[in-house]
């Protein structure tokens, strides 16, 4: 993924200027919404060490590999409760479309996020 490409997370804006900083280190992410939108840019871009990374350390798996096969469609975000600069735990619900070989799919999610050293972390999430 280039810089100048639009960033698969949706807002509009590069690649570069929206979830690129988080992704690369750069800066970290000032809501729950901006770290579930970042994650959702390294799964575009088959980034397994930065979902690692931003996964709770309580609940994260002991290794990540990105899926190859799955190609990221689009992002939608449905629902935002709490998650904000001056909270310590957030949920996201989100709609992920995605297409798998020739079949296409939405992952629905409501993820929870909490604060771990003044930084957010992706918990865990439900999925319908």
């Amino acid at each position: 993924m280039q810089p100048t490409d639009p960033c698969p997370c949706g807002t509009g804006e590069s690649f570069a200027r929206c979830c690129r900083p988080l992704v690369v280190g750069d800066r970290q992410a000032d809501t729950a919404e901006e770290l579930m939108r970042s994650r959702y840019s390294a799964y575009a871009a088959g980034n397994s060490e930065y979902l690692w990374r931003t996964w709770h350390p309580r609940t994260r798996p002991a290794t990540l590999a990105p899926d190859t096969g799955i190609e990221w469609l689009g992002l939608e975000v449905v629902d935002v409760v709490a998650g904000g600069p001056d909270d310590d735990t957030g949920e996201v619900q989100f709609r992920a479309h995605y297409r798998d070989g020739r079949r296409t799919g939405t992952l629905h999610e409501r993820s929870r996020f909490a604060v771990r050293a003044r930084r957010w972390f992706y918990v865990d999430g439900d999925v319908d």
